[in-house]
């Protein structure tokens, strides 16, 4: 067996796919899936595009799946300053400026902070996290539940995001360390939630209930377009929105001295 084989075969067990529900969901013969497993059959680059569809396998992966079996890889990783990437930038900033005066952040892959909107910097800075700081390494620290309320509660549901992120991506051994520890977080007892479960801050006198949607961008083609992630905060009461409101406010009369 060749190691193009091998990985096919590791992420369709990954996925769950017997080879029959793998041929029909790519459209090809269960045989073909067999003899491609064995080594019997080799893949055109366009098969192998085909099998990463139907598996769902991220971009890396499939790079991975083009190099092993002896072809070019398909899907480039360029630099965020890139000029291609100008509409991208535009498009990021504009979400996150106009998520104001809601905190919002970008992150890649691992959980690093690649762009953040000034409430977030707000936000983040008594905990001395800017871009290019990892919210991974903010959550494993001891900072987290000093200033996190419902930290027990917050540590729990972070480590099943984590687990989910790692299994959609083939195992990553920094998030699946980080899950570990985190689901090691005393304290957690399953209660009659509300819709969504709010990360709870206390800065000083300030007490902030935000909620976060995950946000990315569709159809990527690019490696680092791939992995961002925005993570647009929302607060769950009334008293939070003012804050968030009044703090947008104190920064602006800061601002303009």
């Amino acid at each position: 067996m060749n190691e193009f084989a091998q990985a096919l075969k590791s992420w369709r067990k990954t996925r769950r796919f017997s080879q029959l529900a793998l041929a029909v969901e790519a459209d090809v013969s269960t045989r073909h899936i067999s003899f491609l497993e064995t080594g019997r059959s080799s893949p055109s680059p366009e098969m192998i595009l085909r099998l990463g569809d139907a598996l769902q396998l991220p971009l890396a992966a499939r790079n991975q799946m083009l190099t092993l079996a002896g072809f070019a890889t398909r899907y480039p990783a360029r630099e965020w300053s890139a000029e291609a990437m100008a509409p991208v930038r535009r498009a990021l900033e504009h979400t996150l400026v106009g998520h104001a005066p809601y905190p919002a952040v970008a992150v890649d892959r691992l959980w690093s902070v690649v762009r953040m909107n000034e409430p977030a910097r707000a936000l983040f800075a008594p905990l001395s996290v800017g871009e290019g700081d990892s919210l991974i390494e903010l959550m494993l620290s001891e900072a987290a539940p000093a200033i996190i309320e419902n930290w027990p509660e917050v540590a729990h549901h972070a480590a099943l995001r984590l687990r989910t992120e790692s299994v959609a991506l083939g195992g990553v051994a920094e998030l699946d360390r980080a899950a570990d520890a985190l689901g090691r977080v005393p304290g957690y007892e399953p209660c009659d939630a509300g819709p969504v479960v709010p990360t709870i801050f206390r800065l000083g006198e300030v007490r902030l209930s935000l909620f976060a949607t995950i946000a990315q961008f569709g159809t990527p083609e690019d490696l680092t377009l791939a992995d961002l992630r925005l993570e647009l905060y929302f607060p769950s009461d009334r008293a939070t929105e003012l804050a968030l409101r009044a703090m947008a406010s104190a920064g602006e009369r800061t601002a303009d001295g």
